[in-house]
C-alpha cells in the first residue's frame, strides 16, 4: 500500500513539473521574440561599432536559434513526459530523463556564455552620430525605419539631444518620429513653435542601457534558472519513479497448484492407469470378444 501511494505522489509532481516546462518554455518563447525585434533595431544603428560587439554578446545567447530551438524541443519533451508517467512505460520515461539531460547541459552552456559582462562606455555612444546622415536617403530605407522605430519605442530622438539631428544631417527639423504626440509634419511645427513637444532625452543612453541589460533579460535569465532547478528535480523524480515502478520490486512467489486439477482445466486427458489394471485389461477384451465359427466348432467336438 506503501509502495503504490509513493508512485501516486510521484506521477502527480511530474505531472505539475510538465506543466510548468510548458508554461516557462512558452513565456521564454514570448520574451524572446519580443526582444528580438528590439535588439534587430540595435544591430542596425550599432553597425560596425564596439556597441554591436556588445548587443552581440549580451543577447545573442538568449535568442539564439539554439536556445528557441530548444525551448520548442522542451515543449515535445515535457509532452513525452507527460505520457510516460501516466502509462508508467519504462521506454518513455528513460527517453524523458536523457532529453532533460541534454537540454540541461546545453542551457548550462548558454548560461555561462551569458554570465561574460560587454567592455562598452559611454564615450562609444558617440560612434552612433556617424548613421545619421543616411537617414532619409532611398537607398538606406532599412536604416530610417530602424531609427523611427527605435525613437518612437524608447521615447528618445537623436544621440544625445535632439539637435544632433542638425548638425549632422541637412534637415531643418529632427524626424517626426521624435514627436510625443506623431503626426505628419508634427516635428516641424514643434520646432518653430514648442520644442517641449519633441523628445528630449536622447537614443544614445537608451541603448546603452538596453545593451547593459533589461529587465526582460533579467527575466530570461530567471526563467532559464528556474526550469534548470526544475530540471533537476524532474529527472530526480524520474529516476525515483523508475526504481519504484520496475527495480525495487520483488517478483511474486508462484502458488502451489494440484497437478490433476491443473491437467483438467487446461487440458483434459483420461484418467491415468494403474500398471495391474494395464496387465489385465488383454484377457478381459479376450474373453469379452465374440468367437469366430472355427473356434465354436472345436469346442462342440470336445462336448
Amino acid at each position: 500500500m506503501a509502495r503504490e501511494d509513493s508512485v501516486k505522489c510521484l506521477r502527480c509532481l511530474l505531472y505539475a513539473l510538465n506543466l510548468l516546462f510548458w508554461l516557462m518554455a512558452l513565456c521564454v518563447l514570448g520574451v524572446a521574440a519580443w526582444l528580438r525585434d528590439y535588439l534587430n533595431n540595435v544591430l542596425t544603428l550599432t553597425a560596425d561599432t564596439r556597441l554591436e560587439e556588445a548587443a552581440i554578446l549580451t543577447y545573442s545567447p538568449v535568442v539564439h536559434p539554439v536556445v528557441i530551438a530548444v525551448c520548442c524541443f522542451l515543449i515535445i519533451v515535457a509532452m513525452v513526459g507527460y505520457c510516460g508517467t501516466l502509462k508508467c512505460n519504462l521506454l518513455l520515461l528513460s527517453w524523458y530523463f536523457g532529453s532533460l539531460l541534454v537540454i540541461f547541459c546545453v542551457e548550462l552552456a548558454s548560461g555561462v556564455w551569458t554570465y561574460e559582462e560587454p567592455s562598452v562606455q559611454r564615450s562609444d555612444m558617440i560612434s552612433l552620430k556617424s548613421r545619421m546622415p543616411n537617414y532619409g536617403l532611398q537607398r538606406y530605407q532599412w536604416l530610417t525605419h530602424a531609427w523611427n522605430s527605435f525613437q518612437t519605442e524608447f521615447k528618445c530622438c537623436g544621440v544625445i539631444y535632439f539637435t544632433d539631428w542638425l548638425e549632422m544631417t541637412e534637415m531643418e527639423w529632427p524626424p517626426d518620429s521624435c514627436c510625443s504626440d506623431q503626426y505628419p509634419g508634427c516635428a516641424r511645427h514643434a520646432h518653430h513653435r514648442d520644442l517641449s513637444d519633441l523628445y528630449q532625452e536622447g537614443c544614445g543612453p537608451k541603448i546603452y542601457s538596453f545593451i547593459r541589460g533589461t529587465k526582460q533579460l533579467q527575466v530570461l535569465r530567471f526563467l532559464g534558472v528556474s526550469i534548470g532547478v526544475a530540471q533537476i528535480l524532474a529527472m530526480t523524480l524520474t529516476l525515483t519513479l523508475l526504481w519504484a515502478l520496475y527495480y525495487d520490486r520483488k517478483p511474486p512467489d508462484p502458488a502451489p497448484t494440484d497437478p490433476v486439477t491443473h491437467t483438467h482445466s487446461h487440458c483434459p486427458t483420461e484418467e491415468p492407469q494403474k500398471p495391474g489394471h494395464m496387465h489385465s485389461r488383454p484377457s478381459e477384451a479376450w474373453a469379452s470378444a465374440p468367437l469366430n465359427g472355427h473356434a465354436q466348432f472345436e469346442m462342440e467336438q470336445l462336448s
